[in-house]
């Protein structure tokens, strides 16, 4: 009994200060998220209402990745919402303001929790690190991603579209002709095993259909594609903006500790058997004149000729990995999952489509001969532009600023403003798809997935900021995306060779494919009667061989 006791004593001598501190810890984020909203020169402004102190706004924009372009038709180009902890984010697309936010993008970075956030998966790599740390690294890995080296580059890019495209054949003669395939758990696995060989020399073996499921593939899957990936991913962002919530057990932690843990055992292997067989002395000469990813990252760092201000540390080199099996081929991935949705739903641009492609007398297309394609080009011009994958990035004010306007904003009291005063910790919400889909710019039909539209573009794309086709997909300044030629062709070499081979029609219902985010993505998910049948990222579609007796 006595034992009894005493055990119960300590147990409460070490729940109550825990308890305690957590109490604490909430009250002075309640009492900073407080005098922040009533001291904010932006506390007058409109925008959506604040259904929960802690949710803020972010569940409901992630179960809808459209969510932010609805409040710009309401609310204007400029507003506030709130995300996680109820933190204000100033929603801009007006387009003076975020070529102004681009331009300085000493004064507007990653918030610290968001860097943390990316660091906890990825490490120290080029999506990490600011200023000075981020030119360096930049201008290294710029090598890698020039015109000459995806000109190289493209026969691999071939290569996994007719590994994958004979795959789908032969699903589909089993099932006499007509096959209903999730394209999107293919295009990942295909563009994971393009990013393992094009950037790494590495065979993952994604799209081999016998033998276990592929680790990484797996892991990626967990943390962004299953059914709870919104839950995980709110957790981990609020352990990043909120330390002391890392020491719980938070839902979601142990499958990103699985990932990264998968990512750097690849990465360490990758560069420990790459530098094995070169000597420091044989580096230079053996890495002459190669361009592709790994072959960069390790002249970064082994080589004698390369000053010390353009090195790359052991574990800088090893950062970069994961860095580029994430963002390489998840991006790319979803983007030609939503193009082959809109051409499902849309068959005379599919057709079209198709016979410009047969134009060339070729299963192997070159770089060239890909961009050579103009309707191909204005199909992905389209798909980047109403589907963008990464729809939004968020940066925080460093110091006191002040953002110019196109127009005036007219503020909840009437008061008409020609810019917009920002405060020092002011999270920024840069909006990549309403930009894209803004009907000032593109006019009444921006929503609508229409290639023919870039036969004659408004004048007014011009002042989009961009790095490709006047679109924001890819972002802009010095952080925009720094493989987006790769992606491009990449897109661009699937394209060609599944359209040619097959037809693809919806297989649910119109409206039943929904964009949720999950991380930094907007995926495809399904509702309706066939949600049970595809939890998580899905997009099921009708796949058939093409017939061209047929017609």
């Amino acid at each position: 009994m006595t034992s009894t006791i005493s055990l119960t004593n300590m147990i409460s001598q070490l729940i109550l200060p825990i308890a305690a501190t957590f109490l604490c810890y909430g009250l002075f984020h309640l009492l900073q998220f407080l005098h922040r909203e009533l001291r904010s020169p932006l506390r007058h402004m409109d925008g959506p209402r604040n259904p929960s102190l802690i949710l803020g706004n972010f569940k409901e924009m992630a179960d809808d990745a459209t969510l932010t372009s609805q409040w710009r038709s309401k609310f204007g180009p400029n507003f506030r919402f709130h995300g996680l902890f109820s933190i204000s984010e100033l929603h801009s697309s007006d387009i003076k303001a975020v070529n102004h936010i681009i331009t300085n993008s000493s004064i507007y970075q990653k918030a610290p929790y968001t860097r943390t956030n990316i660091k906890r998966l990825l490490g120290g790599g080029i999506l990490t690190v600011e200023l000075d740390e981020h030119r360096r690294q930049r201008r290294i890995m710029n090598q890698a991603f020039g015109v000459a080296q995806i000109r190289l580059l493209t026969e691999v890019f071939v290569e996994k579209s007719v590994q994958l495209r004979d795959a789908w054949e032969q699903q589909v003669a089993q099932e006499n002709g007509a096959a209903c395939i999730d394209i999107m758990s293919w295009l990942r696995r295909m563009t994971l095993d393009v990013i393992g060989q094009a950037g790494f020399n590495y065979q993952f073996g994604a799209l081999e259909t016998t033998g276990k499921p592929n680790e990484l593939n797996q892991a990626f899957t967990d943390l962004f594609h299953s059914p709870k990936s919104q839950i995980y991913t709110g957790f981990r962002l609020a352990g990043s903006i909120v330390p002391i919530l890392r020491l719980l057990p938070l839902p979601g932690v142990q499958i990103l500790t699985r990932a990264r843990k998968t990512m750097y055992s690849i990465g360490g292997g990758i560069v420990s058997n790459s530098k094995a067989a070169l000597k420091a002395s044989e580096a230079d000469k053996a890495l002459s004149g190669r361009r592709d990813i790994l072959s960069v990252l390790l002249k970064s760092n082994l080589s004698t000729n390369v000053p010390e201000t353009q090195r790359l540390s052991d574990s800088e080199v090893i950062a970069q990995i994961p860095t580029f099996f994430l963002a390489g081929h998840e991006t790319t991935s979803s983007a030609v999952t939503w193009a082959l949705h809109a051409l499902s739903q849309n068959p005379a641009v599919q057709s079209k489509l198709r016979e410009e492609l047969f134009t060339l007398a070729t299963e192997n297309p070159t770089m060239d001969e890909l961009n050579s394609l103009s309707y191909l080009e204005s199909v992905v011009r389209e798909t980047m532009r109403v589907h963008a994958p990464v729809p939004f990035v968020q940066r925080m004010a460093m110091e006191d600023d002040v953002l110019p306007l196109s127009r005036p904003y007219i503020d909840k009291q009437g008061k008409s403003h020609d810019s917009l005063p920002i405060s020092k910790g002011q999270v920024m919400h840069i909006p990549m798809l309403a930009l894209n889909t803004d009907k000032e710019i593109w006019g009444e039909d921006a929503g609508e997935f229409n290639p023919e539209r870039w036969e004659r573009v408004p004048d007014a794309v011009s002042g989009i900021p961009s790095v490709w086709a006047n679109l924001f997909t890819f972002f802009a300044g010095p952080h925009n995306c720094i493989g987006f030629r790769f992606s491009l062709v990449e897109i661009k070499s699937l394209l060609f060779t599944l359209i040619r081979a097959f037809e693809f029609e919806p297989a649910v219902p119109k409206g039943d494919i929904v964009a949720k985010m999950a991380g930094f993505l907007q995926r495809p998910v399904v509702q309706g009667e066939m949600r049970k049948m595809y939890e998580g990222s899905a997009l099921p579609l009708i796949v058939k061989p093409y017939n061209p007796q047929a017609y």
